[in-house]
């Protein structure tokens, strides 16, 4: 900010409106979370819902994938063909956060003649946001990214074996990524009639890939000394035959109020999830989740962030934030969870 003339000091001081030492408001420090970081959005689609709980066609792969063309027989007809459907459901809860403004204690503060970070409305506003991206990035782990919930579950150890779903772990030498995801994509592709797109890494699972000498060894002609070959997400995303690479890198602060920090990931760093899944809801368009998203206040937002005033005479106003947000495997097949990577 500009510094004050003494003719502008001693002015304010005259006026009763001069405050030496006091918090300054144009810089502060916030710990938030760069927003390419936070992992819900970057591998399901987010399905839009007009009602909280209701439920979805799911027709048979069985059925659709048979061959039913008979040969007509003379003067006569075949058969019709059946293809039959089954219900899933879907349940969307609604999460909430309040913040509360004290108006008295930020009148000497926005009282200041300075303009900056002491409007109380916009921190508290972007607090809630944050707190709301965590909340989400947790539902979509719990939801996805963790072991019991892909029935094509695989772990990490020192051979490769389709029968014990064990591949060797990224951070050892002999490991061999790119065999492992094309054995990975030629499975999918022959159990689930797709082909993988997606893969989301935790963070030491994508740090081990960047070393893997494997891989390195497949780059390291692409590069100079101006622009050295470097193993990036998109690089891997080709290796693998891929349309994208991401990297889960979300953190928050594990401890219950009062104690320690503890910062965690999110979602588990030695971990990885191949799968296939649309980039936007689509009919008779298989995909291995959805996020099922309900705008309970019926304005199309289903994280809406609003202002309301206190009781009278508490001289008080809140911030409340809302969510109506369900995170629900759809096609089992489509999707595998490979645990201890590293």
């Amino acid at each position: 900010m500009n510094a004050l003339s003494s003719g502008e000091i001693m002015n304010q001081i005259q006026k009763g409106m001069f405050h030496p030492n006091v918090v300054l408001t144009n810089i502060a420090m916030a710990y938030f979370q760069a927003q390419q970081d936070y992992v819900a959005k970057q591998m399901f689609p987010i399905l839009p819902v007009q009602l909280p709980t209701s439920a979805y066609y799911i027709f048979d792969k069985g059925d659709l994938a048979r061959d039913d063309v008979k040969r007509k027989p003379q003067l006569g007809k075949v058969e019709p063909v059946v293809v039959s459907n089954h219900l899933d459901t879907y349940s969307v809860q609604i999460d909430q956060i309040i913040m509360g403004i004290d108006q008295i204690a930020q009148t000497s503060i926005q009282r200041q003649p300075v303009i900056g970070a002491s409007d109380p409305r916009k921190s508290k506003a972007r607090i809630i946001a944050e707190k709301m991206n965590i909340h989400q990035d947790l539902i979509f782990a719990d939801g996805f990214f963790k072991p019991g919930v892909w029935t094509d579950e695989w772990t990490g150890g020192t051979a490769y074996s389709d029968e014990s779903h064990t591949f060797v772990k990224f951070s050892d030498a002999n490991c061999d990524p790119i065999k492992l995801f094309d054995a990975l994509r030629t499975r999918m592709k022959k159990r689930g009639r797709r082909k993988p797109n997606k893969l989301s890494l935790g963070e030491n699972a994508f740090n081990a890939l960047k070393e893997n000498p494997i891989i390195l060894d497949h780059i390291k002609y692409g590069g100079s000394t101006a622009n050295p070959a470097i193993v990036t997400e998109q690089v891997l995303a080709e290796m693998f035959g891929l349309q994208k690479v991401t990297v889960f890198g979300s953190t928050y602060n594990d401890a219950v109020p009062g104690k320690d920090e503890n910062m965690e990931f999110i979602c588990d760093p030695d971990s990885a999830l191949l799968v296939y899944a649309t980039d936007s809801p689509a009919i008779d368009e298989p995909t291995a989740g959805y996020m099922f998203s309900w705008d309970m206040l019926g304005n199309g937002n289903y994280m809406p962030v609003l202002q309301y005033p206190g009781e009278n005479g508490t001289h008080s106003e809140f911030i409340e934030g809302l969510m109506g947000l369900a995170c629900k495997k759809t096609a089992d097949d489509l999707g595998i969870f490979l645990k201890e990577c590293v």
